[in-house]
């Protein structure tokens, strides 16, 4: 099976290969339930991704609510210990930190400083659905010569995935 943080950095490559100019000097590109959006530059100095509230709803479907961070159904309570390191109030504009809210969650987090693109994975819930079926996800990649190669084109057969890191 196919670990949380190799399938990680397998979409993070697959991101970079796909979108290298999206991200400009000045914008940043967040890459969430697979779709890519563009947000603006930080005006919060962070290594963490702060964005504003709108770009939170437009990236990720989430929107601040009084009871907690929410999308359809699903809404996760920002404890009052953590309130202050995800929301800040800037002029008039209100920052959201999206990425306490990942560790919040769980939820496996990637940073491309080159192509300023991040990457979030599948929050916990998600993640161990594969593990009742032992089916690695579906992840596209290019082979060498540059062919894409589906995980899927592959199944009923045996795989041997080889992978390197450099960390």
């Amino acid at each position: 099976m196919l670990s949380g943080k190799l399938l990680v950095f397998a979409l993070v490559w697959l991101a970079a290969m796909v979108v290298p100019n999206r991200a400009s000097s000045s914008g940043r590109v967040v890459i969430y339930d697979g779709v890519t959006t563009q947000v603006a530059p930080a005006a919060i100095e962070s290594p963490d991704l702060w964005i504003t509230t709108q770009e939170l709803t437009q990236a990720t479907r989430f929107e601040v609510k009084p009871q907690g961070v929410c999308r359809d159904e699903l809404c996760f309570p920002i404890p009052k210990n953590r309130k202050e390191v995800m929301l800040r109030q800037k002029a008039s504009v209100t920052w959201f930190n999206l990425s306490e809210f990942a560790r919040m969650l769980r939820q496996p987090v990637a940073f491309d400083e080159k192509h300023s693109t991040w990457f979030f994975g599948a929050r916990q819930a998600a993640q161990n659905s594969f593990v009742d079926t032992l089916e690695a996800p579906n992840f596209t990649l290019p082979d060498i010569n540059g062919t894409m190669h589906s995980l899927s084109d592959f199944r009923g057969k045996k795989v041997l995935l080889l992978t390197w890191a450099s960390w």
